[in-house]
């Protein structure tokens, strides 16, 4: 299978400091629901400004964006359902550790992208690693079960976005068109849905927290968007897993900013999941 560029690489790297960033912002928001609509408003806005610049995705893209915003509803209702019940060290790696793996299978069936042994390794090193990032408290209780649940929901939403959306972008014939229309199609639904369930209190939120929406919702963007065009560009498992290092951000920002332990085991986890990666984007001899 190909290699991802190292300055793709970089890129990803980036995307995932973001994509663990806006999630942050999202799970210490008191109210989660509007902080959410906030976020996607805003990727919806730079669709509309970039419209004008960017050609119309070739016909072959349209079936690909309309499965992509689909796929994206399920998925932002299993996260906020996952957060409500569930810290972000516990949530976020279980549902972005699915990825690699399930892509990598995917992939392989759907896109013909087939891992050889040594990347077939890497990628279950770094899924490994990430789950294991998950239990660095223990195993967790009884009463965590239906976070763990949503959480294995929202990784398989993360998965099948993640290959859909990698198609996608090849058959647009721009990876940009295909990111502004994906950007414009899915943004209002989960601001929609807020306003629907809060009422007029969900503008005396954007009042006073509109900032913290609009700057998630332009990391989120700029993020999501570097990783569709690296797709467009590399192996989409490549991509996938350099992605899901924003567990080890994530892991991070839940220890100082949210006060959650970090642990001896999570940081074994990361190990497991550096060397995943170098099993998977460095071959040696």
């Amino acid at each position: 299978m190909e290699k991802v560029d190292p300055t793709v690489a970089g890129f990803v790297l980036l995307a995932a400091l973001m994509h663990a960033s806006w999630n942050a912002v999202i799970k210490s928001d008191p109210d989660r629901l509007a902080s959410f609509g906030l976020v996607m408003m805003a990727g919806c806005v730079f669709g509309l400004v970039m419209v004008p610049f960017v050609p119309l995705p070739a016909p072959e893209a349209w079936p690909f964006l309309i499965a992509s915003v689909l796929i994206h509803v399920f998925y932002y209702i299993f996260l906020l359902r996952a957060y409500a019940h569930g810290d972000l060290s516990l949530v976020y790696p279980i549902a972005r550790g699915l990825g690699p793996t399930l892509v990598a299978i995917m992939s392989g069936t759907i896109v013909g992208e087939f891992l050889n042994f040594r990347e077939s390794v890497g990628v279950g090193l770094v899924s490994l690693g990430i789950a294991g990032l998950a239990f660095g408290r223990g195993i967790p209780d009884f009463s965590e079960r239906r976070a763990i649940l949503l959480a294995v929901c929202t990784g398989v939403t993360i998965a099948a976005y993640t290959v859909v959306d990698g198609l996608g972008a090849r058959h647009s014939g721009n990876a940009l068109s295909y990111i502004v229309w994906l950007n414009l199609l899915e943004g209002p639904w989960v601001f929609v849905f807020a306003m629907v369930r809060r009422g007029p209190v969900i503008f005396d939120y954007i009042r006073k927290f509109w900032w913290r929406g609009t700057a998630g919702g332009v990391v989120a963007t700029i993020g999501y968007g570097i990783a569709i065009w690296a797709a467009s560009l590399g192996a989409i498992a490549h991509v996938s897993a350099l992605r899901e290092t924003s567990v080890l951000f994530a892991s991070l920002m839940g220890t100082f900013l949210l006060g959650e332990r970090f642990g001896m085991l999570r940081v074994a986890s990361a190990f497991v999941l550096v060397a995943g990666l170098l099993a998977m984007n460095f071959k040696i001899g």
